[in-house]
């Protein structure tokens, strides 16, 4: 891993832990064993530290959260496999996101304080409900969900148990209360299925 690496690997821990705002240069140079001149030859602002941060944290996600999907037809079972590898993948990965996830973190964060950050966040978290609610749409058009299920209605549950899981992990600093969530919207899905 070469420097700029080391100061996005150890920026995205610390900013998963402790915040955007709280963390200093300092913090990360001391973490990434750099100089300040070391951290500023590869980022000219804390800033564009931060958008280098998310690109990663936006990796990880894809990497932990979308494996396997392509191995799945239905689409049920995508958006069942999406919230075990959500549960199972992403909220266990303590190494790179010691503090949870650095996406609810930071938009609850920066959205008072700094809300011209946020814009990329919540652009994540739209399209996240939009393929929540496409997986509903195909299996509803295929005939696997009841004709009643309202998908607009059941994406936005399920959005706000994947992003209240993630506060969940994050306060208890243990998984059986995020687990517990995910399972029951896992139960619930199948209780739609035709």
């Amino acid at each position: 891993m070469d420097l700029k690496e080391r100061i996005i690997a150890e920026s995205l821990k610390l900013f998963s832990l402790k915040g955007f705002l709280s963390t200093s240069i300092q913090d990360i140079m001391e973490e990434a064993h750099t100089s300040k001149g070391g951290l500023y030859n590869h980022f000219r602002s804390k800033e564009e530290l931060l958008s280098a941060v998310l690109g990663e944290a936006r990796k990880i996600w894809r990497e932990n959260n979308l494996a396997g999907l392509d191995q799945i037809e239905n689409p049920i079972e995508k958006l069942k496999m999406l919230l075990e590898n959500y549960r199972d993948r992403y909220l266990k990965d303590t190494t790179k996101l010691p503090g949870g996830c650095i996406f609810v973190t930071l938009s609850v964060e920066l959205d008072d304080q700094r809300p011209h950050l946020t814009q990329e966040i919540n652009r994540g978290f739209a399209g996240l409900k939009g393929m929540i609610n496409d997986f509903l749409d195909q299996g509803k058009s295929a005939g696997d969900l009841r004709n009643d299920v309202d998908t607009k209605a059941v994406t936005e549950m399920i959005f706000s148990i994947i992003l209240g899981a993630a506060v969940i992990c994050g306060v208890e600093k243990r998984p059986s209360g995020s687990d517990n969530s995910i399972n029951a919207v896992i139960r619930y899905i199948e209780g739609l299925v035709v």
